[in-house]
């Protein structure tokens, strides 16, 4: 069988692929994918060269038994939110449940949703340019369990030269475009958010916000005025209850919120369930009596590191009432 038609039977992302004893190079791999990674980056903001790299590490080369029978290119489990077909493997336990896909484009469609999932949200405040940040808090969020994650992600990526479609797909993000994808429908727009037709820059992290959140404990999913989801603590809820429900590590939401290990909720407090922002949504803010550094930076949806940054004092420095607060650079 010629190399052409085995790269013509791939890209019908048919089930069963290739025959038994026929793999896939590495750099054939990349030549299929590379121009889907840099849709999924146009499209979603997810650097190209780690679509690319978790797709080879995770998937073997696309030779994986998962990506053959499965069209699992990124080794996404179950989880229990997902309703479409199933397939086992062993992995960290044995007959583990995974994603099955119709075809290979759904699993590279939904590895960019899963990355949307809140747990990750943190990456989507770094340069859509910095693989090397991405590739670490993929495994700081949780992605693998291998301590060698973000290193094999990085050797494989400079190994490739994988960063060269990080560049094409900034290049569509600058025209507002995604590209063509293969058998597919012509190039298409990004939907223009309200803040951007205001003139007001808009950051990669804002496609993170426009995806839904589910919360399984019907608490209500707010927005702030510095446009970050969040919900109210009830009676009883804990750091730990909410994370569950929204299958985040408690210790993202730690960082989200900047809250410590022994943070407790009262009954109305916030609880961000994406990351706290570098500025605030107002310039200036007049402290009142009770207030804290960390209670302002709470209430404006500050990091509360960039505020204490931007006033030049420490988080445990006492704040007078009637203070001028520095909220955001000028």
């Amino acid at each position: 069988m010629s190399k052409n038609v085995l790269i013509s039977l791939f890209m019908l992302c048919t089930s069963t692929a290739f025959a038994v004893g026929n793999e896939l190079t590495r750099g054939e791999y990349i030549e299929m994918w590379r121009e889907e990674a840099v849709y999924q980056m146009a499209a979603h903001g997810i650097p190209a060269s780690i679509t690319l790299a978790q797709g080879i590490l995770e998937s073997r080369d696309g030779n994986s038994r998962l990506a053959k029978e499965g069209n699992n290119h990124f080794g996404i489990k179950c989880h229990s939110d997902w309703e479409g077909k199933r397939i086992y493997e062993d992995d960290d336990e044995r007959n583990e449940c995974f994603r099955q896909y119709r075809n290979a484009r759904e699993s590279f469609d939904d590895h960019s949703e899963f990355l949307k999932k809140p747990r990750y949200a943190q990456l989507f405040e770094l340069e859509v340019t910095d693989y090397k940040g991405w590739a670490r808090g993929l495994k700081e969020c949780g992605y693998a369990t291998s301590p060698e994650y973000a290193k094999s992600l990085i050797r494989i990526i400079e190994e490739n030269s994988l960063e060269q479609y990080d560049e094409q797909g900034v290049q569509y993000a600058k025209r507002n475009e995604v590209p063509d994808r293969k058998e597919s429908t012509p190039p298409a727009r990004i939907a223009t958010s309200p803040e951007k037709k205001t003139g007001k820059r808009t950051s990669n992290s804002n496609q993170n916000e426009r995806s839904e959140i589910t919360l399984v404990g019907n608490h209500e999913v707010k927005v702030s005025d510095n446009s970050i989801k969040y919900v109210v603590a009830r009676q009883g809820d804990t750091r730990a209850s909410i994370a569950r429900e929204i299958d985040l590590n408690v210790m993202i939401l730690n960082r989200f919120n900047d809250f410590t290990s022994s943070t407790e909720l009262n009954e109305g407090d916030i609880v961000y369930l994406q990351p706290k922002r570098m500025r605030a949504s107002v310039a200036e803010y007049t402290s009142v009596e009770g207030d804290t550094w960390f209670s302002i930076s709470h209430k404006h949806g500050i990091k509360q590191k960039q505020l204490c940054k931007l006033n030049g004092v420490t988080p445990e420095k006492p704040i007078e009432p009637g203070t001028r607060v520095i909220m955001k650079k000028h």
